[in-house]
């Protein structure tokens, strides 16, 4: 049931930030000052710290946002008729909202229980979008779930030089490369395989695990 009154304007004005603070941090870097999110935003910075008080308080909820589209993307990848079609709207989708522009903020800020749990959650349909596209035969088989959130990563930050329209084109033009050397080619009898070890979980968690507090991780979580 949607939102109303003042739950539903927090929503939009949560959504506005989040968006601001990607492009903020894009271009200012993570020490940027929360009123320049606010002034991107057009959120006032008295209303901001009224509803989170520290610039912490905000990431978080900033974080936890940002997990929830990427968990929101993958279903609608999952729902697609073609598993291949889903995997890759997914991988477009995350990378045009900048799914890894909050990867600065990893061990910067305390990681809250509803992080680690939006980010099991953001793991498993992920691994459900590999699992589907390997079954289809259309994903190489050695390519993981975290290969795929590495890539929208790094397809994710913005280039601090390049106008906004060409580093656009550009990332795109090389995403469609990079998406091409994910696809299986049973014809391909030659084809090297990926070069080092696949990246592990632990490593991919660890630059957050600022607090004390956090969960381990396993091949289950």
């Amino acid at each position: 049931m949607p939102r109303r009154g003042r739950y539903a304007e927090a929503e939009r004005n949560d959504r506005r930030l989040l968006e601001a603070a990607r492009e903020v941090f894009a271009t200012q870097g993570f020490e940027a000052p929360v009123s320049a999110i606010a002034e991107r935003a057009g959120v006032g910075i008295g209303s901001l710290y009224r509803r989170y008080a520290t610039k912490e308080e905000l990431l978080q909820r900033l974080c936890v946002l940002a997990m929830q589209q990427v968990i929101d993307a993958a279903e609608r990848g999952l729902a697609a008729e073609s598993a291949w079609s889903g995997l890759v709207g997914y991988i477009r989708e995350c990378v045009a909202f900048g799914t890894g522009a909050l990867a600065p903020v990893a061990g910067r800020i305390e990681t809250t229980e509803e992080m680690w749990q939006t980010a099991r959650k953001a793991r498993e349909v992920t691994d459900q979008l590999v699992a589907r596209a390997h079954e289809e035969g259309t994903l190489r088989e050695d390519v993981t779930s975290l290969d795929i959130s590495l890539l929208m990563e790094l397809f994710s930050r913005r280039s601090p030089v390049r106008p906004a329209d060409k580093d656009q084109d550009t990332r795109e033009r090389l995403l469609a490369v990079a998406l091409d050397g994910l696809r299986a080619d049973p014809s391909a009898q030659e084809r090297e395989p990926l070069p080092g070890r696949p990246p592990s979980l632990d490593e991919y968690v660890e630059p957050w695990r600022r607090s004390t507090s956090a969960p381990a991780t396993n091949s289950t979580t």
